[in-house]
């Protein structure tokens, strides 16, 4: 991985011909094309953000991948995974349960890689996601949303829909740790890198804990446990209170207009750094939707609900820390899939969540 090169530019000029060039200059060149692209993505500082609460908020721009967010890192490592574990074969097929963005990266990977994907999802999700997975060739399966212990829960419906095929693997996205395996060998090492080791502290929201998991046994391991990790939770997620109560209480509440993220269970790839997390945060949606807004107002950014919260809880740790500390998120994914929601107003004020967005920036809000 490459440490933070700036102030250190060289400008050279090949010839009379060509114009300077600034070294150094790492191309990426992808010879396995899609797969090979994955990963490496920059690490943004929020300027304004950053000032507004006196530390610095650094972002991974995760919507940089090649398949537009994070999940890309884990679809690449569980098919990687099945692979080495001879566990499917040449045009073979790939079935998951998901709330989107690690379907699209399946797909992708998939594609790339000549097997057929299937995708089983809550119904809930944005039309766009459902669009997008079978513009990519994806068989996909809209299902009632119901809870984990239902067996009609998206993820049981997957796994019965590989075991009906010869030549098909469920990967299982929540509970196989391949997945978390991909975040602790290339998203941590990256942002260490970036920050040549000034990484004060952590977070980020778990869907299937492997982003935060991943990085988190990385970060800690590397710093010697001197990286602060703080989980961030969603309203309806039960993560927050299991952490607070030191994993007494799974309380449950209320619903979030962010998707793919807050979970009803302690999934295999969080359990193993359960120990490490050192608080939680809970996010409000209202905040979060503010930070939407605001994310694209004072920072160009065009991010969906996730990583709008995920800025909203990187501030909140940064107030618990010394000034010019540095809190490191993630930005996981853009807000196309989103956009006929969370930049509509009659569905934010379906939603309760119109007024929560500073008058000065409803302006932002230009779909009906």
């Amino acid at each position: 991985m490459l440490s933070r090169v700036s102030k250190r530019f060289i400008s050279i000029s090949l010839n009379k011909q060509q114009p300077p060039v600034s070294l150094p200059f790492i191309p990426l060149v992808s010879e396995s094309g899609f797969p090979g692209a994955i990963g490496n993505t920059p690490l943004l500082r929020l300027p304004n953000i950053s000032k507004s609460v006196g530390r610095n908020i650094y972002a991974k721009a995760e919507f940089m991948n090649p398949g537009g967010s994070i999940k890309d890192r884990a679809a690449l490592y569980v098919i990687e995974d099945a692979e080495k574990k001879g566990l499917i074969k040449a045009g073979g097929t790939i079935v998951e349960g998901t709330a989107g963005n690690t379907g699209i990266g399946l797909a992708h990977v998939c594609r790339a890689k000549g097997y057929k994907c299937v995708i089983y999802m809550p119904n809930t999700q944005s039309k766009t996601k459902i669009e997008t997975l079978r513009l990519l060739g994806a068989e996909v399966h809209p299902v009632p949303a119901v809870a984990f212990t239902d067996p009609e829960n998206y993820n049981h419906q997957a796994k019965r829909h590989a075991e009906r095929l010869d030549n098909a693997v469920w990967t299982n996205q929540f509970d196989n740790i391949a997945n978390r395996q991909a975040h602790i060998e290339t998203t941590g090492p990256e942002i260490w890198a970036q920050l040549d080791g000034k990484v004060d502290a952590f977070t980020c929201s778990t869907g299937t804990g492997g982003t935060f998991a991943g990085v988190t046994r990385y970060l800690k391991t590397i710093s010697n446990g001197q990286v602060k990790a703080v989980l961030a939770d969603p309203p309806g997620s039960v993560l927050y209170s299991y952490i607070k109560s030191d994993g007494k209480e799974m309380i449950r509440g209320g619903s979030s207009f962010t998707e793919g993220i807050g979970q009803g269970r302690v999934t295999d790839n969080l359990q193993p750094d359960i120990e490490l997390i050192d608080d939680a945060v809970k996010i409000p949606d209202e905040d979060s939707i503010a930070m939407v807004y605001r994310l694209l107002d004072e920072e160009g950014l065009y991010l969906g609900g996730t990583g709008a919260l995920n800025v909203v809880a990187a501030c909140e740790v940064a107030k618990t820390l010394p000034e010019g500390s540095n809190v490191v998120t993630i930005l996981a994914d853009s807000a196309h899939k989103y956009v006929d929601r969370i930049f509509s107003k009659t569905w934010l004020q379906e939603k309760n969540l119109y007024d929560a967005i500073p008058d000065n920036l409803k302006k932002y809000a230009v779909l009906d």
